[in-house]
């Protein structure tokens, strides 16, 4: 398309003016939609830092309507999809004026199973009561649902017990063998997107279809000319998790009750699978007791102990897979377990071996263990994965730059060929925010500094009237900034894990003198605009921990490499994490705020430059009363205004 048509667009008469009360037109935007109009016309890929404020998701979206060709657009969570799809695509086709069939793909565990959930209701007697009354609320439901999508029984809770019940995951799917498949809202929801010009997905999704591992409904993305990653900073470690192979207890457990479900209407295969369900069952229970004491994760060597236990549970997964086999003749259940089986003992057997290029890592809470088989490499994979579905790939985020170089993340990709591009934030920073780094705290690593941070944020909370986010690199830091926030002030506290997310927000909008305490989940997707959120405190710079097996093994394999561990990864994690959560103070044109930074490395060592050359151009301040009266100023100009 030209870019003539885009900048109409764009300009102040333009279609975005008419749709959009307040539309002011940003040459960042403009910049970033050209540029991503350039790479679909020469088939070049994109990595674009688009600053918050440059309104990327238009930005890509007129340009890829424009052309009229097949697009994947992917994004992080569930509501980013929804908003993607409900509010942003529909405004993006009226400005284009383009008629296009688009679709909205979730992730199957969103979607009802018809087949598992006709398997539960014939298995009812195995199962608790409180159960067995929400299973017959969803086989009401089930007969009037249109989408089968299960966000819409609200009686039922998220955590519920009855939903694995009656969703489907990769390894219980039957596919296009399943009885059910005309019925099956996964089926239907693949067709559609399948028929589609635009579809959009999250992350997940799209790794999931590239490698075909959504067996049985065929592919979403062949075809696709176009792939658009939004929240593309989350992509690397995304793929790093969808690469890798290992078994759970759950998915073990989960297997153990398939099985014996399946054995309904299949004659004499009870009596052959009971024994050995019965004894993976018992193998399983000694290998979670012997986790038990586990720390939340840890390396392999940490499981040195356990071994005996697991390996048991593998020679009776073993047996079971064997007894499984020549049942699966019988019935298309059987047949799946048949085949979970083999995938989860080679899970299993992979894990013990090991790998060269691979960690292995576990995660336990109260013994409820997953085993994993990580890759350090996955730009190799991706690679080639990729180059089974040629497309234009268009990456883009608030934080991918590190110094406004991004070879960080476009190495970890395999994207070393791609263009890039920097795309400032068009806000005034050095009018609207101020930034202080207190110099008389003590070291990150001081048994008090928690509570020295906290009594010199003190006055600004006070000045603020709360409308704070308390942002910590470790829970255990969170947890004693709650203690002696409790202790000290009278602020109305929300504290991370107390209330899901969500709520957390809902609470700290509509509730005055609120400060809310978060770690790693509240660092990004959190969006405050307004005078709801002006002031941010971040406690350390967020340097990823030193007992994270993945991290431990990667930087062994670029110190064996002859590279640098800390400059070539570490510090750029955590200045893309600290852009991250200093994102969350100004989120529109008119904001204002402060933000303190709690850790006088940023003075004291030479990489803090880094840090603050990565961060917006906000205005310095020397003390904490230039910074309250800062808060006081603005939030008078706001009330006399209003």
């Amino acid at each position: 398309m030209s870019d003539s048509r885009l900048a109409d667009h764009f300009s102040e008469q333009g279609s975005l003016a008419r749709l959009l009360d307040g539309f002011r037109p940003r040459p960042g935007q403009l910049d970033l939609s050209e540029a991503i109009a350039e790479c679909l016309d020469d088939g070049q890929d994109l990595v674009a830092e688009a600053a918050t404020g440059t309104g990327k998701t238009l930005a890509y979206l007129l340009p890829v309507l424009e052309r009229d060709a097949r697009s994947i657009l992917s994004t992080g969570t569930l509501n980013l999809q929804e908003q993607l799809f409900h509010r942003d695509l529909p405004l993006a086709l009226k400005a284009t004026g383009r008629e296009c069939r688009i679709a909205l793909l979730k992730g199957r565990a969103n979607y009802l199973c018809p087949q598992r959930l006709h398997q539960h209701l014939d298995s009812i007697s195995e199962l608790d009561e409180s159960v067995v009354a929400e299973l017959r609320l969803v086989e009401r439901w089930a007969e009037h649902t249109r989408s089968g999508e299960i966000s819409e029984l609200a009686e039922i809770g998220s955590r519920s017990p009855v939903w694995p019940l009656v969703t489907s995951t990769q390894d219980n799917c039957l596919g296009s063998d399943c009885p059910m498949l005309r019925d099956c809202p996964v089926a239907h929801a693949r067709r559609q997107a399948q028929e589609a010009d635009v579809v959009v997905v999250n992350h997940h999704l799209l790794f999931a279809d590239l490698a075909l591992k959504q067996s049985g409904f065929g592919e979403v993305l062949p075809g696709a000319e176009a792939v658009i990653i939004d929240e593309a900073h989350q992509v690397p470690d995304t793929a790093m998790r969808f690469f890798s192979r290992g078994v759970s207890a759950w998915q073990l457990r989960e297997l153990a009750r398939d099985s014996l479900a399946a054995c309904h209407g299949a004659a004499g295969s009870l009596k052959l699978l009971q024994v050995p369900i019965a004894e993976m069952k018992s193998r399983l229970d000694q290998a979670i007791s012997a986790c038990v004491d586990l720390p939340p994760r840890g390396e392999f060597g940490r499981l040195r102990q356990q071994l005996p236990a697991f390996e048991e549970l593998a020679r009776s997964l073993s047996a079971l897979r064997q007894a499984l086999d020549p049942l699966g003749e019988q019935s298309r259940d059987l047949a799946n377990c048949a085949d979970r089986a083999e995938l989860l003992h080679d899970g299993l057997a992979g894990f013990l071996a090991g790998q060269d290029g691979h960690v292995r890592w576990f995660s336990s809470r109260r013994g409820r263990f997953t085993l994993n088989l990580t890759p350090l490499d996955v730009a190799t994979p991706l690679k080639q994965l990729r180059e089974t579905h040629p497309a234009t790939w268009i990456m883009t985020s608030a934080t991918l730059a590190v110094g406004d170089r991004f070879d960080h993340f476009t190495s970890r990709l395999g994207l070393e060929d791609a263009r890039t591009l920097v795309v400032d934030s068009p806000f005034d920073y050095p009018t609207q925010t101020r930034l202080w780094i207190p110099k008389a705290l003590p070291e990150p690593n001081h048994p008090e500094h928690t509570e020295a941070l906290l009594d010199s944020v003190l006055p600004l909370l006070r000045a603020n009237g709360g409308r704070a986010f308390l942002l910590f690199t470790s829970h255990r830091a969170l947890q004693r900034a709650a203690q002696w926030m409790r202790s000290n002030t009278d602020f109305n506290l929300l504290i991370q894990e107390e209330a899901p997310r969500p709520v957390l927000l809902e609470r700290f909008v509509h509730t005055p003198r609120s400060v809310l305490l978060g770690a790693a989940s509240f660092w990004e997707g959190v969006d405050v605009p307004g005078d709801d959120l002006t002031l941010v405190v971040i406690d350390k710079l967020p340097f990823a921990a030193p007992d994270d097996p993945v991290l431990e093994a990667t930087l062994k394999a670029a110190r064996e490499a002859g590279g640098n561990p800390f400059t070539d990864i570490q510090l750029p994690q955590a200045v893309l994490s600290l852009k991250q959560g200093a994102g969350r103070l100004i989120r529109q044109a008119d904001d204002f705020g402060v933000l303190v930074l709690g850790d006088v490395r940023l003075a004291t060592r030479p990489y803090g430059r880094l840090f603050i050359k990565s961060l917006p151009p906000m205005t310095r301040v020397e003390s904490g009363e230039e910074a309250a009266r800062f808060l006081r100023d603005r939030l008078t100009m706001r009330e006399m205004a209003d």
